[in-house]
């Protein structure tokens, strides 16, 4: 039996006894994650509120999400150690074993360092919903990491950072004496006490524990990845009645038909919870095509006209002068199907997922159902695989034909990456499919949806003066070149002058900011363009992406049912605009230069706001606008889950 050497350090006696091994482990993850955690707070000091008490935050609450992932990540090891027999404890393969499990786990904690680092790169977040998302499409997800970034000479490097961890620990667990032997009912105590922590831990805390300030980096630099990710999982889906400030149920719809009264609405019906209304427009409808092209990630800062110097998107500043130019709209969340069901439903969004991906999404009143009924063919056309985040289905069931990267044949296609063709060759798909519709004599209503401009930003040579793969700015500047190129083609066609073309962005580039919820993050671009049938403007009003729907089928002077929460802004009497943005868990309603936010536990911020900053500034309780905020978001969720939006 070996005998303990009471001069020992603790470390040492924990690191030599019997579940030495999951210590080890514990001890690797929490200096792996202060190192990274330094490593994120380096690169992104410009952004965080230094001062002492931040700075204390960050690594006390850092190092206890560390050690609560911590009693997540060595329940494997602790098992196996737990299980494995006394008398097989001291064979030598019991140590290649142990050494395969340590470097296994070291490699992990490492390759997961690596990630948070890209992730927090693209993201300025720790793992978050997105993460979770992109773990369901691992085909796309590792398409995109092989394609933008040198994977073999990162595994090559994590590998060999792995053996200079895990040669020089293994000579020092070998000077360490041997373990006493432990029996089964004596490691079974300690395994069983070691149990009741993970799920203490479970119920008792949660990812909200770290936020506890004004400043978001500073938040996110006191949690720990792994168990965001983790968390992220569990809430993905979040409902409304169960963790947000709620009023009556009568109170709600009460308040929302009043707010969502215009003057060429009436209600059907004066069902408390219906809010379908009639929109009547005097004169003759203009059954006109209209070319929706929602660009991925094209933030209203890549432009001139909201103050660029880059020079990124030439063509769509030079069409902003000749078309009906929305300067003041606001995108829904920070996610394609967030923006895909801002546009297509025209509702504000709703805590944890979007719409889009949910259960129960079919046979909703959508903007191509109205469409649908005018007449027209109404078509979503996608140059990616539509399976991707449940696009296809959302759409074939909402009223829409599916177009996607299947209709195009090798030869079509001049480039294309993990997430889809080049956006020219989407445009030379939707040119095919709208030429289609207008020579069976019908109407067209088609959403055309970009993918270039998204990470690893690659496109076919030759066509912009940024090389491929170089970063968002070319690819912002090849996608700007592509609507240019199938506008240019558009006026050769014989049905331009009928037609209405659409563009605005899915959602910004970029949602970080030092508030959780930074306006600036969810400024985007919306141009209509129709010479032959809308006269060149500037509309300076405040809008959000929800009211685009409502504006587009009023410039075509359509008169129908709505079950829309947007409004047509021109329409609605100034002083009336207000805004929805959000984040998975955050939700925002801006009224008159101030914004509440609704998080999860209930909790209810009102805010200063200045459009164009990130700033907010926390101000007195607005008890009326506290009660609009709760009742847009709390009937917009009650409406989905109850098939109230079908």
């Amino acid at each position: 039996m070996a005998i303990t050497n009471p001069k020992e350090g603790a470390l040492t006696r924990l690191l030599h006894g019997r579940f030495g091994a999951a210590v080890l482990l514990v001890s690797l993850l929490v200096g792996i994650s202060l190192l990274t955690r330094i490593v994120f707070l380096i690169y992104s000091f410009s952004q965080v509120d230094v001062s002492v008490g931040n700075l204390l935050g960050i690594f006390l609450f850092g190092f206890f999400y560390d050690l609560v992932n911590a009693a997540y990540f060595i329940i494997p090891m602790m098992l196996y150690l737990w299980l494995v027999p006394q008398r097989l404890y001291g064979k030598r393969w019991h140590g290649v074993v142990l050494l395969v499990l340590v470097t296994v786990f070291t490699f992990l904690l490492l390759f997961n360092a690596v990630a948070e680092w890209f992730f927090w790169e693209e993201f300025n977040t720790r793992y978050n919903f997105i993460a979770v998302d992109y773990l369901v499409y691992t085909n796309e997800v590792l398409g995109n990491i092989q394609q933008s970034y040198p994977i073999v000479w990162i595994i090559t490097g994590l590998v060999v950072l792995c053996a200079l961890i895990v040669v020089p620990l293994t000579r020092l667990v070998k000077r360490l004496p041997a373990a006493e032997p432990m029996r089964f009912k004596k490691r079974s105590v300690v395994f069983l006490g070691y149990a009741v922590l993970p799920v203490m831990l479970y119920f008792a805390v949660n990812a909200k524990y770290h936020q506890f300030s004004n400043n978001a980096y500073v938040n996110e630099l006191s949690g720990n990845g792994m168990y965001e990710l983790f968390a992220a999982y569990l809430n993905n889906e979040l409902s409304y009645d169960q963790f947000y400030k709620t009023i009556s149920q009568e109170t709600s719809f009460r308040d929302v038909r009043e707010m969502i009264r215009t003057p060429e609405a009436t209600f059907v019906n004066n069902h408390p919870e219906d809010i379908s209304r009639r929109i009547a427009h005097t004169g003759e409808e203009k059954h006109l095509n209209v070319v929706l092209i929602s660009v991925e990630s094209l933030s209203g800062e890549f432009m001139n006209a909201f103050g660029s110097t880059l020079n990124i998107t030439p063509f769509l500043d030079s069409l902003a002068q000749h078309s009906l130019f929305f300067t003041n709209v606001y995108a829904t969340g920070t996610r394609t199907v967030r923006g895909l069901e801002a546009l297509s439903l025209c509702v504000p969004p709703t805590p944890g997922q979007s719409i889009v991906r949910r259960p129960n999404n079919e046979h909703l009143f959508s903007l191509g159902k109205v469409f649908a009924e005018k007449g027209y063919e109404t078509k979503y056309i996608y140059g990616g695989y539509g399976y991707f985040d449940n696009m296809n289905y959302f759409f074939a069931n909402n009223g829409y034909t599916v177009v996607d990267r299947e209709e195009l044949a090798d030869n079509e296609i001049d480039y294309e990456n993990i997430w889809g063709v080049a956006d020219e060759n989407l445009f030379t798909l939707a040119m095919r499919e709208i030429d289609k519709t207008v020579d069976s004599h019908k109407p067209v209503f088609a959403h055309v949806m970009t993918t270039s401009n998204h990470r690893p930003y690659t496109y076919p040579e030759g066509r912009i003066d940024i090389p491929s793969h170089t970063g968002r700015e070319g690819a912002v500047k090849y996608t700007d070149y592509a609507i240019g190129d199938f506008i240019r083609k558009a006026r050769k066609k014989p049905w331009f002058d009928s037609t209405v073309f659409v563009i605005v962005a899915d959602h910004c580039a970029s949602s970080a900011g030092k508030s959780e919820l930074p306006i600036n993050k969810y400024h985007i671009p919306l141009l209509v363009y129709s010479p032959a049938n809308i006269a060149p403007a500037k509309m300076e009003r405040l809008m959000s992406q929800i009211d685009l729907g409502p504006t587009m089928l009023g410039l075509l002077n359509f008169s129908y049912v709505s079950k829309f929460y947007g409004y047509d802004i021109f329409q609605l009497e100034p002083g009336r605009e207000r805004v929805f943005i959000s984040t998975y868990q955050n939700l925002g309603f801006i009224h008159d230069n101030k914004m509440i936010v609704l998080s999860p536990q209930r909790k209810m911020e009102t805010f200063n706001v200045t459009l164009g900053s990130d700033k907010l500034t926390p101000t007195a309780e607005d008890k009326a606008l506290e009660e609009q905020a709760i009742a847009w978001y709390q009937t917009a969720s009650y409406a989905f889950k109850n098939g109230l939006m079908k």
